[in-house]
């Protein structure tokens, strides 16, 4: 938290600094531009504008440096603003105070083999607890990094690069603080992508030709005007304006088409430059961010630089809709058709590949996001891999659990598969998300809340929370059946690691055993790793049959003067404690 609150000091410290710079300089500002008024008053009052010309040059001149350097004030003051921001949120998240991070609720999918069971999205969602993306992008590979396992090699090389990330915080604040002080969203990344992608139509030889013509012979007349002083001349100039006009007119529904984009895009991609610059200086040495970085060049120009290059392109674009502006400019120099070619260019060169660049950004600000994560909680471990199907956690818990309350256990799937007994409230089914939140984590190449753990990635697949499917006319009872058979059916293809909490509610006492024991066999034929969580006693009979692939453990809940006292400390064996039936007795029930 030390650095955080550091950080947070010195740019609010720096951003005092900064609002006393923007107002003395919007002071002389308003002071430049009366003293040019007042110079314009007495020049025309005393009808000799000769005498005012060189103090009235220097009033508009120092008027236009004052005004770059106000923008580059105003720009610094809002990185200030957003850093403090963004040092304020990971102090608050640390305190467990609230979240202000995105939290991925668009990527809730019910019919998901994990995600929502696992609270992977939505409100105090282990997405939220990591997420640190700011782009459109960032988000999405961040999220498609929980939602799928990936290969060994894949897993390591992630590894690499979050452990290099989690040394370099100024970098990653840098790259955050960079996508917050201008959002995109989905919607203008599709715009973008729409833009790339669209072939529209170029400026025609002749028409080029007299995008040259028009101005240089402008230029001529003027100067010829200059030095003879022909009214003719002055005529002809007059006439070569309106021609250079009409023929920029002629092309003004292709210009408006590409109006309609740059207007809401070109300071995005001012700032995927400036994030694409950072990714490209900064010096890694992990596989993956290298790799990473060498796709962003692209022949003799950076992506970064192209990028850019674009942004500035649809910003001179856009000054067609100032109408005093594009009257002057295209005028004398048929401005926004030159622009247009320009565009039209950069679009046939280098748009295939912007898709890619955003990706990259994406990959960068997801591998960023959990290097935070692992920043903030150096107790965590990278788990070893393995591919002789083992898993083992030493002290494992859940991250989203306050870690000064919560309780870690010891686990080791072999026997392979474990039913899991205990009464309500007792943390059965705390522990099972905490194995499959966990596994998640590890496919994802990030570190485990344990102290040790060993692991053979395995798709996930969980049957812990169902609802009822008014819109498809589904009950709560044929939901979780399809998702048993989803189950099934995954793992007939490969080898998973199987989480399931109390199934089949919705029938009767023999039926549920029955039927529970049935589907505990059928993980047994599929090989599957994992836990079924169970208030009865008779599944765990079931043991005996498959010794050495099956294995009973529990929570158990104390009574203790009078009162139920719960530790949350994994046992083997079976549950015999009954706490309902003392609780009903304790409170008058029974």
């Amino acid at each position: 938290m030390e650095f955080y609150t550091t950080r947070k000091e010195y740019f609010t410290s720096r951003l005092v600094s900064l609002k006393k710079q923007y107002n003395s300089i919007s002071i002389i500002r308003f002071i430049i531009a009366v003293t040019a008024i007042v110079l314009c008053y007495y020049s025309i009052k005393n009808s000799s504008f000769g005498s005012y010309i060189y103090p009235l040059a220097i009033c508009i001149i120092l008027f236009v440096l004052l005004m770059k350097i106000h923008g580059s004030i105003a720009n610094k003051k809002l990185r200030a603003q957003t850093l403090i921001a963004i040092n304020e949120d990971e102090v608050r998240h640390i305190k467990r105070e609230r979240s202000n991070f995105e939290n991925g609720a668009e990527y809730i999918d019910f019919k998901h083999p994990y995600s929502y069971d696992l609270d992977i999205f939505g409100e105090h969602s282990l997405f939220q607890h990591l997420n640190r993306t700011e782009t459109f992008k960032g988000k999405e590979k961040l999220a498609q990094m929980l939602l799928t396992t990936l290969p060994h090699k894949n897993i390591s090389e992630n590894q690499e690069a979050i452990k290099e990330l989690t040394g370099m915080p100024e970098w990653r604040q840098e790259i955050q603080v960079l996508g917050r002080m201008k959002k995109d969203s989905q919607a203008t990344y599709n715009k973008l992508i729409s833009w790339c992608s669209s072939r529209g139509n170029g400026i025609g030889v002749v028409s080029y030709v007299l995008a040259i013509a028009g101005p240089v012979a402008l230029g001529l007349c003027f100067i010829a005007y200059l030095l003879s002083g022909m009214e003719a001349l002055f005529n002809a100039c007059t006439s070569i304006f309106v021609f250079n006009l009409f023929m920029v007119l002629g092309k003004a529904g292709t210009f408006k088409k590409e109006i309609n984009t740059t207007t809401e895009i070109g300071e995005i991609l001012q700032q995927y430059s400036l994030i694409i610059k950072q990714a490209e200086e900064a010096q890694f040495k992990s596989k993956k961010l290298t790799a990473l970085q060498q796709e962003l060049s692209s022949g003799s120009a950076t992506a970064g630089q192209l990028i850019k290059k674009l942004a500035i392109l649809f910003s001179q674009m856009d000054t067609v809709s100032n109408i005093f502006a594009a009257i002057i400019l295209n005028g004398l120099f048929q401005y926004h058709v030159h622009i247009y070619k320009t565009l039209y260019n950069w679009k046939k060169q280098h748009a295939a590949a912007v898709e890619g660049w955003l990706t990259i950004i994406g990959a960068f600000e997801a591998l960023s996001s959990i290097a935070n994560f692992y920043y903030n909680n150096k107790e965590y471990t990278f788990p070893e891999l393995n591919t002789g199907y083992e898993i083992t956690f030493k002290n494992v818990t859940h991250p989203l659990l306050n870690p000064v309350t919560r309780v870690g256990n010891d686990i080791t799937f072999s026997p392979r598969f474990t039913i899991l007994t205990g009464s309500n409230m007792s943390g059965k089914s705390t522990f099972l998300r905490t194995l499959g939140v966990n596994m998640v984590l590890a496919g994802a190449g990030a570190p485990v809340c344990a102290d040790n753990a060993s692991i053979h990635p395995l798709p996930v697949l969980v049957s812990m929370r169902l609802s009822d499917s008014l819109s498809d006319s589904e009950s709560y009872f044929f939901a979780e059946i399809k998702r048993l058979k989803q189950i099934m059916d995954a793992m007939n293809k490969e080898r998973s690691f199987v989480l399931l909490d109390e199934i089949l509610r919705g029938t009767n006492s023999d039926d549920k055993r029955s039927g529970t024991i049935a589907v505990v066999k059928k993980m047994m034929a599929g090989k599957a790793i994992g836990a079924i969580a169970t208030h009865d006693i008779e599944v765990c009979n079931i043991t005996a049959e498959y010794p050495e692939q099956l294995i009973n453990r529990c929570f158990e809940v104390e009574i203790t003067d009078n009162e139920l006292y719960f530790d949350y400390k994994l046992r083997n064996d079976v549950c015999r404690n009954k706490s309902a039936t003392f609780l009903m007795q304790k409170t008058g029930v029974i």
